[in-house]
């Protein structure tokens, strides 16, 4: 029990002091999980929106797929990625792996179908909802997009959420492509696998910590945005 109490009091001292590992670490972490996410926003918002405005052959097919791939494993994600960016691979002569740009290629391939599948439902149900109002008014496809994306903001700014709230809990496919190198591509979900496994608690302690501070701190401020929108609309 001392021993526990010990690790999270040099957890806190760690945090409290700034530690230069633990900054580092953070640091990296966000930019590779914010980086992905920016992708994943970009390309699954836009498929959504495609998805719930479009119809064309093969259409339930891909919503299908999209919906499946919600659950894709993350090691066999990391798996396909270093495979492509290994030496004998298709990419190997790019020299991408046991790189950050590694990890958010793999980051962006695990979050991608969540973000395409929960904003096509947000965009889906919205279209239905202004579809006739739409159709009376003859507006474009991309002006349709457009006004929807608005209106969804709020529900699609908790889809963003959740797709980085699988971002930086992710630790099989980052650790297979990354390689959980110090300084380089080392990040708080491999630390705390890494820094346990040594028996150092407090450096692990910290991380979970942060990270858990982080995930409460982004939820918190989408729902204070969604109240104030629900106070002054």
């Amino acid at each position: 029990m001392n021993d526990v109490g010990e690790a999270f009091a040099l957890a806190f001292h760690l945090i409290g002091a700034f530690d230069d590992e633990l900054l580092n670490i953070i640091q990296l972490s966000l930019r590779v999980s914010l980086s992905a996410v920016a992708c994943a926003v970009a390309l699954g918002f836009a498929s959504g929106a495609f998805l719930a405005v479009k119809t064309f052959r093969g259409r339930s097919f891909l919503i299908g797929m999209f919906n499946a791939f919600m659950g894709l494993p993350p090691v066999v994600v990391g798996l396909v990625v270093y495979l492509f960016l290994s030496r004998s691979g298709p990419l190997g002569m790019l020299g991408l792996l046991y790189t950050p740009s590694a990890m958010i290629i793999a980051q962006v391939l695990l979050i991608f179908p969540i973000i395409t599948a929960l904003s096509y439902q947000v965009i889906s149900d919205l279209h239905r909802h202004y579809i006739d109002f739409f159709r009376s008014l003859g507006l474009s496809s991309g002006v349709i997009v457009r006004t929807l994306l608005w209106e969804g903001r709020f529900s699609l700014l908790t889809v963003a959420l959740a797709g980085f709230g699988r971002a930086t809990a992710e630790v099989g496919a980052v650790l297979l492509v990354g390689g959980n190198i110090k300084d380089s591509t080392r990040v708080m979900t491999t630390a705390i696998v890494l820094e346990t496994s040594k028996g150092n608690l407090a450096l692990a302690l910290a991380l979970g910590i942060i990270l858990v501070a982080l995930s409460l701190f982004i939820s918190l401020a989408v729902q204070c945005l969604r109240h104030r929108h629900e106070l002054f609309p």
